[in-house]
């Protein structure tokens, strides 16, 4: 009788726990961290940044560099 009950706790309790505990680890662990948001927003800003800094320099280059786009 002891070794049925065995069984079914290994083959039927034991994952059900298993699976339910990391379901809810997951849960908990789905968003990002404040510092994780933090630094994704300044990275965010900074790539804005660079973007407009290359579009400026592609129009200077546009102005005063003919053939410059074919030299890359």
């Amino acid at each position: 009788m002891s070794e049925l009950l065995v069984v079914l706790t290994l083959t039927i309790v034991a994952p059900i726990w298993i699976v339910s505990h990391y379901v809810t680890k997951w849960k908990l662990a789905k968003g990002l961290s404040m510092d994780e948001a933090q630094t994704l927003e300044d990275l965010w800003k900074a790539a804005q940044t660079m973007e407009q800094r290359i579009g400026t320099l592609e129009s200077i280059l546009d102005d005063n560099v003919e053939g410059w786009r074919s030299k890359i």
